[in-house]
């Protein structure tokens, strides 16, 4: 064991923020960087280290400034009270849940952000029960205090019932909207006062009681939270760190994100509750610990465009072990292909810089020249590391796709070979006549990749829906292609697979009686 290495990979929390669109997720994390000192004002990010007024925001693509949605992962890095803390902004909307999928395999805790006005929404549900796959340690934030909501023991419950976990209130709202007085504090025993200017925290005494006279003892909404303290302490969950740390226990904080109120009690928690990084499982079922000294790594998102002047390609790898240092060696497993990482970086938001070093549970971006796949695992000195394959959904909806343009043939099979390497769409070719046809989950990864197609590498494109399809793969030496109907397309997937698209599940079961020894895969 290294004790630097150790000591520097106990300072990391590398987490993801999930939410259903519109709970507030893209707000809290831009507060996150404002009480880390990363920003000067909520919704601009200013580059680490940087003294330019340049600035750029968490939601970087321009399509998601135009729509107000996340639909990529942002990948963040701040210091804060002297923890390197990683932060994953993810897309919440439910069409681009895989590279939600994703990056929750490559973070340590989530952070689950819910509108109190709404309560447990079905993409919040869906996201959690990953986390929970995982057992991952989840932090809650009821978010929109500054707004009239739901009845805070009503959200507990829902969060309990729903999502079958524990629940520990940290903080209590006294009022809520216009009749936010503050938050009665019972992880910190202090009562956080509503300021427009700075934080007022006053202690409890002995009976929990605000200490000294103040005018607003006397109000209702203050008598109202002692009660409901009183309530919790008496009949609620015991705080267990060890349930926490096991995704058991989910410490519940109150707060306004768009206020900020709140938002700094729960961070300074955060970081003081939320594991550092732990061990990874290698396919063959080994483990590997965060302070081995063999550097190990896997990539879990790779984007392309980040800064469209460059057409620049960054594979995002999350380190699982040892140190990284600019200009090392590494092997690819994949290609058993040495690699030299010379040029690699570290974000904020769209603005990045230069990185020396990094160790376990650190994120870091590698330019890539097309020698990396999401899944990879990449690693030095001899021994040799796989680690688990993560997630594939497989397509449900489908489309033709051409250039409009024969003229900008090259740009067209520019764009749509470094966008389907992101892995948010799906290549296939038709069988006999190669024309395109792509696969998503949801019909909003269609429009931005028609969008980013144009934009981004000045392709427009005629698309021609083909509607929900099965997808269903085939070993290449059961193939037949007389088998193909007009009831199952076949095609092939981008590495030359043969795939059948079915129109639905009564012609994939017609097929299954037609050819009983062909055995069909999804893709899971």
């Amino acid at each position: 064991m290294n004790d630097d290495l150790n000591q520097k990979v106990k300072k990391r929390r590398t987490f993801a923020i999930i939410s259903h669109p519109d709970a507030g997720k893209t707000t809290i994390t831009e507060q996150l960087l404002l009480f880390s000192g990363a920003i000067r004002e909520a919704g601009t990010v200013k580059a680490k280290g940087k003294k330019s007024n340049k600035f750029a925001k968490s939601d970087w693509m321009e399509i998601e400034k135009q729509r107000g949605i996340s639909v990529t992962s942002s990948v963040m890095q701040v210091d804060y009270d002297g923890f390197q803390v990683n932060i994953l902004d993810t897309p919440g909307h439910e069409d681009f849940s895989e590279d939600t999928y994703r990056t929750l395999m490559a973070v340590d805790a989530a952070v689950m952000v819910i509108d109190s006005g709404k309560g447990i929404e079905p993409q919040t549900k869906k996201l959690f029960e990953v986390c929970s796959m995982r057992g991952i340690p989840i932090f809650t934030f009821m978010n929109k205090l500054d707004r009239d909501g739901r009845e805070p023991l009503e959200l507990v419950a829902e969060l309990e019932e729903v999502l079958g976990i524990d629940a520990f209130p940290m903080n209590w709202p006294m009022g809520m909207g216009k009749n936010l007085l503050g938050l009665y504090d019972l992880y910190n025993q202090r009562v956080e006062l509503k300021n427009d200017d700075s934080e007022v925290y006053l202690p409890l005494d002995d009976n929990g009681e605000v200490e000294g006279d103040y005018d607003f003892k006397q109000s209702s909404i203050y008598t109202q939270a002692l009660e409901d303290a009183q309530l919790l302490h008496e009949a609620g969950n015991p705080f267990d760190r060890d349930l926490i740390n096991r995704g058991k226990l989910t410490p519940v904080f109150f707060g306004s994100a768009l206020t900020g109120f709140g938002v700094q009690t729960f961070f300074d928690a955060f970081v003081d509750l939320a594991p550092s990084p732990s061990e990874t499982e290698t396919e063959d079922e080994q483990v590997i610990q965060p302070d081995d000294a063999q550097f190990t790594g896997f990539i879990f998102k790779i984007q392309a465009n980040m800064n469209p002047a460059h057409r620049d390609r960054i594979a995002f790898i999350r380190i699982c072990s040892g140190e990284f240092e600019k200009g090392m060696m590494v092997t690819l497993n994949r290609t058993q292909k040495d690699i030299r990482l010379a040029h690699t970086t570290q974000f904020m938001a769209d603005a990045r810089e230069e990185v020396e070093t990094a160790v376990a549970g650190d994120i870091i971006g590698l330019y890539d020249t097309g020698n990396f796949q999401i899944g990879d695992t990449i690693y030095s000195g001899k021994k040799s590391v796989q680690f688990k394959p993560l997630p594939q959904f497989t397509p449900e909806l489908f489309m033709r796709v051409s250039p409009k343009n024969v003229m900008k043939q090259k740009s067209f099979h520019k764009g749509i070979e470094q966008l389907v390497q992101e892995g948010a769409i799906q290549l296939y070719k038709t069988y006999h006549t190669e024309e395109y046809i792509i696969g998503a989950v949801g019909q909003l990864q269609f429009e931005v990749f028609q969008y980013r197609l144009l934009h981004e590498y000045n392709a427009e494109v005629i698309m021609t829906p083909l509607g929900h399809k099965i997808a269903r793969w085939i070993d290449p030496d059961d193939l037949n292609p007389n088998m193909s109907s007009n009831r199952n397309l076949l095609a092939k997937d981008r590495f030359g697979n043969p795939v059948f698209l079915f129109e639905n599940t009564f012609a994939e079961n017609w097929f299954k009686d037609k050819y009983p020894d062909i055995e069909l895969k999804s893709l899971l």
